[in-house]
């Protein structure tokens, strides 16, 4: 029983150990591809098996290889029958599904250049390739060198995939391009001075076939820069990939103006005769700390032989950025004097490969790649968790679930996404993926929330509606704005003479008593008898103002004329009356003038008559008698 006990408390220690190393750890699974093998593998934090990739039998890993977004692998493969030789020779890139079927196999080897070593997939798709070239003993003397011997300089090509095995180079950069000697005058990229110019590379420094054996490739997209690494050099060099294929070809051009030149090299001063310490022994993994990473923008090798002891480090290096160039005393070495930060292996050292890969959360996770060891440490440089595998491996990467399973994107809508104050605004979430999403919408100005995924809105003023959709343990985030367009300045009515007045020049619409007034769109309105005016504008970008406050008029009941004779009612609709002692027993005429003071309707010795027959409006009515004529009064008809 005992026993038991014991087994079972050692048991519960070594899980509650393993959920403390899994809980500092970074994200779910680590990725790798053994080298001069047909297998990839995904593994999670435990160390166990969570996804095999099988490769056609032939196209065996030959160095680098990476997990794009859903489960997609890119890898270099070690093509047979290359004219070029040595390791790693590649000659092949390669991307399959999830699955492990081929969706893209592209061959860069001829005799006259080969790709090799490390890849690295762009943004947009296309695929960064190390390849070398071949120059001829006559070319490489007339290039400056002093020995005449054939020479395998490096470049780097943009592969823009096409079908199912095509591509093209959409950009190019050459090391040929970018020399320098002081060795013979009469021969090609004489300069008189190496340190004035550490943009080119000294042919005489270090000389041989293989000469720089680029290593590691990695691109900056906020700086549209590439870094490279050299084993034989011992440098890593930044470029400038803004500019054109001729432009990388010369000396000028780019966001940084330098063309293909250096735009920052560090790690031996002694390449290009500056004094300063030699930092790196053997260099691989050149790239940049990603930018949701701790020390973002920073530099970073892999140093095989330089820490102390000659034991493998990661050196990371904060360069003396200036805008889209770095910052140099000419005649010195680049800054830092030495690195930034470094993690040093406890192991022995690696003569050869090493990569490490910063993560989000400060954990690093580092590749001694010829021994299959991989391991992580924290911020503090202890080892979190570990794994050892059979054979050889490159690079190990550590990914989150989200990406491996296809990260969910999100797209925000607005129809119509422009109106005017008040307009009825249907949003819209279109994920990427996923039935069973949560949705939560908030606004900029604030004020807006809903967990439905295609909400209603009315805005008032100009809005930003964010969503964000949640799926499984993945989530994603858009943004969309809705354009409100200012209303008219709310009218105000006043009275002017016989007639009510919009305080706006245009876009007028009257009512009265709540109902449109057909017609009624001047500034102007004549009053049509008693009632409740009001008036609202239209503006130029067709949104309406608020309705002005209510203009009552309650009318005129009677006009008086002289000698006691009265008109009632006034306003009327329609029938008149007339009274007075004066008009009793005597011929009378009456006319009827409308606003223009033309005659509409005359009559005589009536002392009712209809004038409903013509529109509301104001007229003027005239009585004519045998003994005088009576002043015209103004008479409103409200039909």
């Amino acid at each position: 029983m005992n026993r038991i006990i014991v087994s079972l408390i050692a048991l519960l220690l070594s899980v509650l150990q393993g959920l403390t190393s899994q809980a500092q750890s970074y994200g779910d699974y680590t990725f790798y591809c053994p080298k001069t093998n047909n297998k990839g593998y995904l593994i999670d934090l435990n160390g166990n098996t969570y996804h095999t990739w099988t490769f056609a039998s032939n196209k065996q890993t030959g160095y680098s290889s990476y997990l794009l977004p859903g489960g997609d692998v890119l890898r270099t493969v070690a093509k047979t029958g290359n004219y070029f030789t040595g390791g790693p020779i590649c000659g092949e890139v390669q991307k399959v599904d999830y699955n492990g079927n081929s969706l893209w196999d592209f061959v860069y080897s001829t005799t006259e250049y080969c790709s090799h070593h490390d890849i690295h997939p762009m943004p947009n798709g296309n695929v960064l390739l190390i390849a070398y070239e071949t120059k001829t003993p006559a070319q490489v003397t007339q290039a400056g060198c002093s020995q005449s011997i054939t020479m395998w300089p490096d470049k780097i090509v943009e592969i823009q995939p096409s079908g199912t095995t095509g591509g093209t180079v959409v950009w190019e950069w050459k090391a040929w391009d970018h020399l320098c000697q002081n060795y013979n005058p009469a021969k090609d990229n004489y300069v008189t001075s190496i340190v004035q110019n550490p943009g080119l590379l000294n042919i005489n420094y270090n000389t041989q076939k293989d000469w720089m054996h680029v290593n590691g490739i990695d691109y900056n997209e906020a700086l549209d820069q590439i870094v490279i690494s050299s084993h034989y050099l011992n440098e890593i060099y930044v470029i400038d990939h803004s500019t054109t294929t001729a432009e990388a070809a010369g000396h000028t051009g780019g966001n940084s103006g330098k063309g293909g030149d250096f735009l920052y090299r560090w790690g031996n001063p002694a390449a290009y005769q500056a004094s300063g310490a030699t930092i790196f022994n053997i260099a691989h993994n050149a790239h940049w700390v990603p930018a949701d990473c701790p020390n973002a923008n920073y530099l970073v090798a892999f140093n095989n032989k330089g820490g102390a002891g000659n034991k493998s480090c990661v050196d990371l290096i904060n360069p003396p950025y200036n805008g889209y160039n770095y910052s140099l005393t000419p005649g010195t070495a680049y800054a830092p004097s030495t690195y930034t930060w470094r993690h040093t292996y406890s192991g022995s050292a690696t003569q050869n490969e090493g990569y490490s890969q910063q993560l989000p959360n400060g954990n690093m996770l580092i590749t001694i790649s010829l021994s299959g060891y991989i391991y992580e440490i924290d911020s503090n440089q202890t080892v979190v968790w570990s794994k050892t595998i059979s054979g050889a491996v490159t690079n190990a990467l550590r990914y989150t679930a989200c990406y491996v399973n296809g990260p969910v994107t999100v797209t925000a809508s607005a129809s119509p996404d422009q109106g005017c104050p008040g307009t009825t605004v249907q949003l819209s979430a279109t994920p990427s993926s996923g039935t069973s999403n949560t949705y939560a919408w908030t606004s900029i100005p604030p004020g807006f929330t809903s967990n439905l995924q295609n909400p209603v809105a009315t805005p008032s003023v100009t809005t930003s509606y964010i969503v964000n959709v949640t799926s499984g343990a993945c989530s994603a985030t858009d943004t969309v704005l809705v354009t409100v367009d200012d209303a008219p300045p709310t009218p105000v009515i006043t009275l002017t003479g016989d007639s009510l007045m919009s305080s706006s020049i245009s876009g007028n619409q009257w009512f009265k008593n709540s109902t449109l007034i057909q017609g009624a769109t001047g500034q102007y309105l004549a009053l049509t008898g008693a009632g409740t005016y009001q008036v609202q504008v239209t503006g130029s970008n067709g949104c309406l103002s608020a309705m002005s406050d209510p203009f009552i008029w309650v009318g005129i009941s009677e006009t008086s004329f002289e000698n006691g004779i009265r008109l009632f009612p006034n306003p009327t609709t329609g029938v008149i009356t007339l009274s007075g002692e004066s008009l009793v027993n005597r011929s009378f005429g009456v006319t009827i003038f409308n606003a223009q003071g033309k005659a509409v309707i005359t009559f005589k010795n009536e002392f009712s008559h209809d004038l409903s027959s013509l529109p509301g409006g104001i007229y003027y009515l005239t009585i004519l008698t045998d003994r005088s004529e009576y002043t015209s009064k103004k008479v409103i008809i409200s039909n």
